[in-house]
Parts: structure tokens; sequence; C-alpha cells
């Protein structure tokens, strides 16, 4: 039965374009009950708008969930051009400044896992328009990885970036099973193990 929005899920202050509005409370809602478990109308009801504006920023769900991942697919971008910037020229700080990012954050333990991650899960057919954005930003963010590697003089970057990967991936699979006092709060250390072992000794 898809999720009906109650008072704390509508926006407290709706404020902004009606599109702006769609997508923050879609965000939210999506990550919090999953995609199909949140109906078109708790959306807009919560958005502070009604069906048929939501229908007029966004031709389906469909459209809407893709849109969603996009715009954090935005947020990461911004994200490492942030470190890029705080780094320059130092690809090996670079990678190690976005790796303690992520470890921070898990060991935060307010993730809920990777907005990615579980829409690909809710996601299988690979025809829907959100799962082209999903590998097409996950496949981004292992491209920067592997050129952070190479730029750094790492050994073997392509493996390294994939170890980094999988490690990231499984962690937060780790988080959601045993929570933030499991395997996750190792993970910064992990990271930099994997980095040091490929890193060649100095001449």
């Amino acid at each position: 039965m898809p999720f009906e929005a109650t008072k704390i899920d509508v926006l407290e202050e709706p404020a902004g374009p009606p599109r702006e509005r769609i997508l923050k409370a879609a965000r939210e809602l999506f990550y919090r009950h999953g995609l199909h478990a949140v109906g078109v109308e708790a959306l807009a009801e919560a958005a502070g708008t009604n069906k048929t504006t939501l229908y007029r920023h966004f031709a389906s769900k469909d459209e809407l969930i893709a849109e969603c991942l996009k715009e954090f697919g935005r947020e990461l971008d911004t994200a490492w051009t942030e470190i890029a910037l705080a780094h320059v020229g130092k690809p090996r700080d670079q990678l190690l400044a976005w790796l303690r990012v992520i470890a921070e954050y898990k060991a935060s333990g307010t993730d809920r896992g990777c907005a990615l991650a579980n829409a690909a899960v809710q996601l299988p057919d690979a025809d829907h328009p959100a799962r082209r954005v999903i590998e097409d930003l996950k496949g981004r963010q292992r491209a920067r990885i592997v050129e952070l590697c190479q730029s750094a003089g790492l050994r073997d970057p392509e493996l390294l970036a994939d170890e980094l990967f999988l490690l990231l991936e499984g962690a937060r699979v780790a988080l959601q099973s045993l929570g933030p006092r499991g395997p996750v709060q190792r993970l910064a250390e992990m990271f930099d193990t994997l980095v040091t072992a490929h890193t060649p000794a100095p001449r």
C-alpha cells in the first residue's frame, strides 16, 4: 500500500518554486520510505502542492526518481570539486581527503545507505530511466578514483580503485546491518592501509 504523508512528512514551511519543493520532498520521502512505498499524492502533499502541478514538472514518477538521483549526483560533483580546490596539484591528498570524508560520514551513523545503491536494488528493470543515472554516476565515481590513483603514481591504479570502490560499497551494507559500531568504524584505517600498500617505496 503506498505510503501516505503524515504531518511529520509535510514540509513545515513549503518555500521556493514548486519544482524545487517537489524534488526536496521526493528526495526525503524516497530515501526514508523507499521508492515504491511513496505515492504521487503523498509527494505532492509533502511539497505543499498537488498532483497536477507535480505532473506539470515531471511527466511521471519514474522521471521524478531519475531527477532526484541526478540532483544527488550534482551534489557529489560539488563535493569532489571542493576537495580538488582544497588540494590543488596533490592527487594523493585529494584521494585521501575524499575517502576520509566518506569514512567520517559512515562512522557518524546517520547514513541510511547510499541513495544510488538503494535505488538500484529497488529498480531491477534495466530500462528504467533512473538505472541509467545510477550507472553513470557510479561509473564516474570509479573513474575519478582511478584518475586520482594514476595521477598520484600509485601502483596498479585500476586495481586499487576497484579495491577502494568495493570496500566503500561493502561498508554501506555493513553499516545498515551492523551499525556504526561494526567494521565501518575502521573504514578510514582500511582506506589508508590500501593506499599505503599501493604507494611505491621512495627511491
